[in-house]
């Protein structure tokens, strides 16, 4: 599928860890955005139909042999650019100015005082408390540039009205920065004259629309799994084509409690979508036997997948004739994570339905989400009237709990963590925290300890509990769990599932961690 072809803004990433709240903070103002490699050809640029570009940080320095490269064309579509932090820099050094590491480093927070009148400042107080994270800065000035704001010690925002260039050297992306959005929408409408016509209901139709142009005819089948994204996109596509979509959703054996039956009827009952369940229990826990490589596991769910779709795709080729199509709920996260598409950034890990089909597999892939953030896909099911208690579901990863139970997967492994997850989730429900939180669960440790249960002792499994808040899942912060909650919650389990006798709480925030521990 094709992306939108409504105006938008393009980000260029060069590798910054802020990249995507760019995308973001622009996309809250009803415009879209989206983030292509710093390596991006002018061609696919335009082909975003753009109305302006934004240049990101990252962490390189312009002047190295190894700096992130970028096209130079990009700086002559006689469009709107704005350079942020390394932005600044490359535009300083490519149109002729001078770059040199900083005798004194800025990182955190600093205070910018506003010297000119600019149309990025406007309405913006004189002084601004803004974000820095930088090493090297402008020495000389590019021509046709003037000195706009400053720090005590450095240049912190830059133009050239005529050429329609602006930069800042901090960060107006991050929540530190105060008055950051402010300077943004600054340049998206009042510099780039966008108008805030991304809407949820625009994105419907327009996606509807091509999904209809895209299959025609044909069939599609749609990878499920009841969570949040995938239901969200099946529910789109059933939108388009109807009863000419099936759903299949499998149960790869490592599912939370009681899923398998819950999804199925929430899926049927609540969205009524045409749901082909298929239990491939055996086959999923057979092929993880004795693995435990966190990206053998995920590969190894991932390509099973694959298998379980082409099969059932034939057998409902004989039923109802050719199937053409394979549905995804591909979120902007996964394909970030998954591939280095951002330039320089580095490949996180994969995901089970991002990076490539195999070579047999004869389906072609519809993500109709590929370009959304989380919160947006429930934005969009919210248009789409469906339930909100499916639409507050925290997100599951794709190998579920495979990548939950560190070391080897086994059926009883796989037993104790359900039991322990579920009575996570309850307790945090009780709470009335689950809506709050990005996302809870508890993750078994391949590490036995000794324990006492009245008079016997015992030597089983440690549990970890995670909670964590998150816009979209690239950043995370742990959640200080009230005392009471992580008290009755590692109460009962140690009360209750035999075989864990210890838990522990983890409170590493993403970064330096990952959401998930595998």
């Amino acid at each position: 599928m094709e992306h939108t072809a409504l105006p938008s803004i393009v980000v260029l990433d060069f590798g910054s860890q802020y990249t995507q709240l760019i995308a973001r903070r622009i996309r809250e103002q009803n415009v879209f955005s989206v983030v292509l490699p710093c390596t991006a050809k002018v061609q696919e640029i335009r082909s975003y139909n753009p109305v302006g570009i934004i240049l990101s940080g990252g962490p390189g320095s312009v002047y190295d042999v190894d700096a992130p490269p970028a096209d130079p064309e990009v700086l002559k579509l006689g469009l709107p650019v704005l350079g942020i932090c390394y932005g600044l820099q490359f535009m300083t050094h490519t149109l002729g100015g001078t770059v040199h590491a900083a005798s004194k480093r800025e990182y955190g927070h600093a205070e910018v005082s506003v010297l000119k009148s600019s149309a990025l400042f406007s309405g913006l107080p004189a002084t601004l408390s803004v974000w820095m994270s930088h090493g090297d800065e402008a020495d000389k000035l590019a021509p046709g540039f003037r000195l706009v704001a400053r720090t005590s010690t450095a240049v912190a925002a830059i133009e050239n009205i005529a050429a329609g260039y602006y930069a800042v050297q901090f960060h107006p992306e991050v929540h530190h920065t105060k008055f950051g959005t402010d300077l943004l929408k600054n340049f998206v409408f009042g510099i780039c004259g966008a108008q805030p016509s991304w809407t949820p209901q625009k994105f419907i139709d327009s996606t509807v629309k091509q999904i209809r142009e895209t299959v025609g005819d044909g069939r599609a089948i749609c990878a499920i799994s009841g969570g949040v994204d995938s239901s969200v996109a099946a529910t789109l596509v059933n939108r388009a084509i109807g009863d000419r979509l099936t759903c299949i959703f499998v149960n790869n054996g490592v599912l939370r409690k009681d899923e398998y039956a819950k999804v199925q009827h929430n899926l049927r009952t609540k969205l009524n979508l045409n749901i082909d369940a298929v239990d491939a229990t055996d086959c999923f826990l057979s092929k993880l036997a004795g693995v435990t490589d966190p990206e053998r596991k995920r590969k190894i769910i991932g390509n099973e997948f694959i298998e379980v779709f082409d099969k059932e795709s034939h057998r409902i080729e004989r039923e109802y004739g050719e199937v053409q199509w394979l549905v995804q709920g591909t979120l902007y996260p996964d394909v970030i994570e998954s591939v280095s598409v951002r330039g320089p950034s580095v490949t996180i890990k994969s995901h089970h339905n991002v990076g490539g089909l195999p070579a047999k597999m004869k389906l072609k892939l519809i993500e109709p989400l590929r370009d959304l953030f989380k919160d947006e896909v429930r934005r969009i099911g919210r248009d789409l009237g469906m339930p909100e208690d499916m639409l507050q579901r925290q997100p599951f990863p794709g190998p579920g709990l495979a990548v939950r139970i560190l070391g080897e997967v086994t059926p009883e492994r796989v037993a104790l963590l359900q039991e322990a997850d579920d009575i996570v989730v309850t307790e945090i429900k009780r709470a009335g925290l689950y809506e709050q939180i990005w996302q809870s669960f508890a993750v078994l440790l391949p590490v036995m300890s000794v324990g006492v249960m009245g008079d016997q002792r015992t030597y089983a499994y440690t549990c970890a509990i995670r909670a964590v808040t998150s816009e979209d899942g690239m950043t995370a912060d742990w959640v200080p769990l009230p005392y009471e909650v992580l008290k009755t919650i590692s109460s009962r389990i140690v009360n209750e599932v035999s075989g864990i006798n210890r838990v522990v709480y983890d409170i590493t925030s993403k970064p330096p961690g990952t959401i998930e521990w595998e």
